[in-house]
C-alpha cells in the first residue's frame, strides 16, 4: 500500500487492506488489549511497516521478544503454515521473510549500547517524580538546580547532585532566605532517595557521553529506517525508572526537535510500552506536562503510541489525541471491566455491521478492532482486522547474534567509555581543598607576625635591674584553631555564589536544560 503501513485485512472475509496512513501517523496511537491477546505482534509489524518506510523507530523490549526485529523469519518456524495461510486471506501477495537494521541500546549496558543523560538534561520534575518526591522535597532539588545553573556546577551525574546536597544543606540558613525554606529534612530525605535509586542501578542512566538524539533518528544505507531497541526487561525491576527515562526522552525530542508542520511521514515513531507506568501515582502537574508535549510533538514530526492493556489506563485527555488505534480483546470479568469496555467501545466511529462492544469482547489472538485516520485526518469506521504476520523472527534472538549485532553497529564504541568530566563535584572538592589551604596558610601568616611582634617586643626592652617579663597587661593572643573542612567550603562557596553574575540556564517544560540550535 504506498504511503500506508499495511496492518491486515478487515470486512466480512478480512480481504478488505487496512492500513495506516503515514501522512496521519504523527497523530498518535494507541495499541491496547489483555495479556496474550497480540499486542507485542502487533508493535512488531508496525516497526516493521514504518522503518520499510524509512522511518525510524524507538521502542522498548520488556519482554525480550523483539530482538527478533534484526533476523528474518524462516520457513522452519512451526507457524510458518499458519503465516502463509493469513497472508493469503489477507490479501498479502507478496509476504516474504526479511529482517531489519536494529539498533539496540541497554541502560545497564548489558544487551545493548549504554544510553544515558545528565542529571541537569532530565531536570528537577522528573528527578523528583523518579525519586518520589513530595512538595516540600521537589522545591529544595529545585533549589538545588538553581544554585548550579547560577553558579556553574555542571551537574553531570548522581555524585555531583549528592556533593551540591551537602553544599545546600550546610547553606541552608543564607539558601532559606533567598529561595525559601531549605531543611535538613528535605535534603537528608533526598539523599536517601538517592541512595535507593543508585542502588537500583539508576546510576548507569547519568553520566557522559550523553545520547545524543540523531543516533535514534538514523537510517539505514538502503533507505530504511533503523530500529532502536531498548532492552527494558531488567529495567522492568524499578518501572518508575523506565517510566521516568522514557518520559525524558520523549521531552528531549520535543525541546530539541524544529517544528516540520504536517511532513508526508513522521520524522520518529516513538512506541512507549506498558504505558500505564506513565500514569500511575503521576502527580497533576507531570500528566498536564505529559498532554502538553502530546498535543505539540506531532508538530516535530514525531509519532507517539502507546501500548497498554486497557485505554482505561491513559488518561481522558491525552487518550483524546491518539487517533490511530488497534483494539485487541479485552475481558469482562468485573462490573468495572464491562464498564471498562463499554467506555473503550464508544470511543470508535461506529460499524453499522456490528456491536463494538461485542466484537472487542469475542476477537481472538492475533485479532483486533482497528480504526485509523483517514483523509483530512477524520478517524475511520472501526473495522474487525485480521493482523498481518510478522516478516521478521517472531520471539528473541540468540545473545551470540546481539552481540554481533552491537559490533556492528554504526554507533559502536561511541558510549561504551564513560567519560568524567570536571563538573559539580570536582569543583566543589577542589574549592574546599583551596579554601582549607588558604586557611592554613593564613593561621601560619598570622602564628609568624605573631612570633615576629614578640621577637620585637622582647629586643626592645630596657634594663631596669630588676627580671623584666611580659607586662601583665599584655596577653599574647591564642592561636587560631583551623576551620573546619565544611566551614571552609562554606565561606568560600557562598561568597563566590552572591558574587554570580553568570548567565541563568534555560530550562524547559519539565525542566530539562533548553540547548540552543
Amino acid at each position: 500500500m504506498d504511503g500506508h503501513v499495511f496492518i491486515g485485512g478487515g470486512g466480512e472475509d478480512y480481504a478488505v487492506q487496512q492500513g495506516l496512513l503515514l501522512k496521519y501517523a504523527n497523530r498518535h496511537g494507541l495499541i491496547a488489549g489483555a495479556t496474550g491477546t497480540g499486542k507485542t505482534v502487533t508493535l512488531q509489524i508496525l516497526a516493521e511497516g514504518f522503518a520499510a518506510q524509512g522511518v525510524p523507530v524507538f521502542l522498548s523490549d520488556v519482554k525480550g521478544d523483539l530482538s527478533g526485529l534484526a533476523a528474518a523469519g524462516s520457513e522452519g518456524f512451526k507457524l510458518h503454515e499458519a503465516f502463509a495461510k493469513r497472508a493469503a486471506t489477507i490479501g498479502l501477495a507478496d509476504y516474504s521473510y526479511d529482517a531489519f537494521p536494529v539498533t539496540f541500546w541497554d541502560l545497564y549496558g548489558d544487551q545493548g549500547h549504554p544510553i544515558r543523560t545528565t542529571v541537569a538534561e532530565m531536570g528537577p520534575l522528573l528527578l523528583a517524580r523518579l525519586l518520589e518526591l513530595t512538595n516540600a522535597q521537589e522545591g529544595v532539588l529545585n533549589i538545588a538546580f538553581r544554585v548550579s545553573d547560577e553558579d556553574g556546577l555542571p551537574l553531570l551525574d548522581l555524585k555531583d547532585l549528592q556533593a551540591l546536597l551537602v553544599w545546600v544543606g550546610q547553606n541552608a540558613k543564607d539558601l532559606s532566605l533567598r529561595y525559601g525554606n531549605v531543611s535538613a529534612s528535605s535534603v537528608g530525605a533526598i539523599q536517601r532517595a538517592l541512595l535507593v535509586l543508585e542502588n537500583q542501578g539508576g546510576h548507569n542512566l547519568f553520566g557522559e557521553p550523553a545520547l545524543e538524539l540523531s543516533d535514534i533518528m538514523r537510517t539505514d544505507t538502503d533507505g530504511r529506517g533503523r530500529i532502536s531497541i531498548l532492552a527494558a526487561d531488567k529495567l522492568m525491576g524499578a518501572p518508575r525508572l523506565y517510566a521516568t527515562f522514557l518520559l525524558w526522552l520523549l521531552s528531549e525530542l520535543f525541546e530539541e526537535l524544529p517544528e516540520v508542520g504536517d511532513p508526508d511521514k513522521p520524522k520518529l515513531v516513538f512506541f512507549f510500552d506498558e504505558a500505564h507506568l506513565l500514569f500511575d501515582d503521576a502527580p497533576k502537574a507531570l500528566v498536564d506536562k505529559v498532554e502538553q508535549v502530546a498535543r505539540l510533538i506531532r508538530s516535530k514530526g514525531v509519532g507517539v503510541y502507546f501500548c497498554t492493556q486497557n485505554p482505561a489506563d491513559v488518561p481522558e485527555d491525552i487518550l483524546g489525541q491518539l487517533g490511530n488505534r488497534v483494539q485487541h480483546a479485552l475481558r469482562a470479568f468485573t462490573a468495572k471491566d464491562r464498564k471498562e469496555l463499554r467506555q473503550a467501545a464508544e470511543t470508535y466511529r461506529d460499524n453499522p455491521r456490528f456491536e463494538t462492544e461485542d466484537v472487542i469482547r469475542e476477537v481472538g489472538v492475533g485479532e483486533a478492532v482497528t480504526s485509523m485516520l483517514e483523509r483530512k485526518g477524520a478517524p475511520g469506521v472501526v473495522e474487525r482486522t485480521l493482523i498481518r504476520p510478522p516478516s521478521s523472527q517472531l520471539g528473541p534472538i540468540t545473545s551470540t547474534e546481539r552481540q554481533a549485532l552491537i559490533n556492528a553497529s554504526p554507533i559502536a564504541g561511541k558510549y561504551e567509555t564513560l567519560k568524567d568530566r570536571e563538573s559539580a563535584y570536582e569543583l566543589l572538592s577542589k574549592r574546599a581543598t583551596d579554601a582549607a589551604r588558604e586557611a592554613e596558610q593564613a593561621e601560619q601568616a598570622e602564628e609568624e607576625a605573631e612570633s615576629a611582634a614578640e621577637r620585637e617586643y622582647r629586643a626592645g626592652r630596657r634594663y631596669s635591674g630588676t627580671r623584666v617579663g611580659r607586662s601583665s597587661s599584655r596577653t599574647p593572643r591564642k592561636i587560631r584553631k583551623s576551620e573546619s573542612f565544611g566551614e571552609a567550603v562554606t565561606n568560600v562557596v557562598l561568597k563566590e555564589l552572591k558574587g554570580t553574575t553568570g548567565r541563568r540556564i534555560v530550562r524547559g517544560i519539565f525542566g530539562t536544560l533548553f540547548k540552543g540550535r
